[in-house]
């Protein structure tokens, strides 16, 4: 048995395409609170319940019932941006909800032979400051973020090798870097594709919005991150931190030419000034060295083929009549 937190978000939606095939929606539980994507999209593709990961009594009960031997943690309030207006919401479901499903483990095994592997989604965040010539990020980088995301993150991070180093609970530590693919909101590449395609269709003037142009990101498919998890919790040593990043980093300007290039099409772009964060990473850029000696992993999507399926799946979603206002959720757990 599989269990998924975050069922509801991005890449938890994808984890279920991806294993649902592999091993049958029998096999998969996956919670979800307060979901981002249209749940529609995976039904019936596993078992599923509704569950706030920062209420401990509702998590042991899952783990008690199901005692999967795999465990995907990827239940967070996963937006940077609103962590700066809501940290103790940010801290709350990141780090006391990781807590709460290590702890919920420990018990069980207190009392009954139980040994999962737990695939941790961590995060670049963490690292935060990075200068260029400290990059591709390596894991024995420092930890220093510069927003309360970030400090979750890390959090959630040093929890997962703490209770390997403690308790012995198999605990990997997926060090996510910017991911973006179709269902994905409140990031720059699907923001630019849904206004795109909006302006294709005629709803709105052709101007881009965007923040910081000046920042670079390193952008993967997340279909790729979906093969890294997987293949981690296959081969992944317990307590080590593996960088999961894209190996070519965009700047804004780059992003918007491949759209421009996939619509053949030109775009005003304006600086939107509430797009701008108080402070910011000016280059987020892994190595992946270490995932790809220990597991073989490789990506296979470019981001050209990552907008391109963005695009499509947005004019799928306006040409059903989908509200906009639907596509810009909150909460991600």
């Amino acid at each position: 048995m599989i269990l998924i937190t975050g069922a509801g978000g991005m890449i938890g939606s994808h984890l279920i395409d991806r294993l649902s095939c592999l091993v049958g929606k029998d096999n998969i539980m996956a919670s979800y609170y307060k979901p981002t994507i249209d749940m529609k999209e995976i039904e019936g593709k596993a078992i599923f319940v509704e569950s706030d990961v920062r209420y401990f009594e509702d998590l042991y009960r899952i783990v008690e019932r199901y005692r999967p031997n795999f465990i995907y943690h990827l239940a967070a309030q996963s937006f940077p941006a609103l962590s700066w207006d809501r940290p103790q919401e940010t801290l709350e479901t990141n780090v006391i909800g990781t807590a709460n499903l290590f702890e919920a483990i420990k018990l069980i095994r207190a009392k009954d032979f139980y040994d999962p592997t737990v695939v941790v989604a961590c995060s670049s965040a963490a690292y935060g400051y990075v200068s260029e010539q400290e990059v591709p990020i390596k894991e024995d980088h420092t930890l220093l973020p510069l927003h309360p995301y970030g400090v979750s993150k890390a959090a959630q991070d040093l929890l997962a090798y703490q209770y390997w180093a403690t308790w012995g609970i198999k605990g990997i530590r997926a060090r996510i870097f910017n991911t973006t693919g179709p269902r994905k909101t409140g990031d720059v590449c699907s923001d630019l594709t849904f206004r795109a395609v909006q302006i294709e269709k005629g709803s709105i003037p052709p101007i881009l919005r965007a923040g910081n142009t000046k920042s670079r990101r390193a952008i993967l498919d997340v279909r790729d991150l979906v093969s890294a998890l997987i293949l981690l919790a296959q081969r992944g040593m317990p307590g080590e931190a593996y960088n999961i990043s894209a190996q070519k980093a965009y700047g804004v300007d780059e992003i918007i030419e491949i759209i421009e290039k996939e619509l053949n099409a030109s775009f005003d772009v304006q600086i939107d000034s509430t797009l701008l964060r108080p402070k910011d990473e000016p280059i987020i850029l892994g190595d992946s060295s270490k995932l790809i000696l220990a597991t073989g992993w490789r990506p296979k999507h470019d981001l050209a083929a990552t907008v391109r399926d963005m695009l499509q799946y947005w004019r799928q979603k306006l040409q059903a009549g989908l509200d906009s206002n639907k596509l810009k959720p909150v909460f991600a757990h």
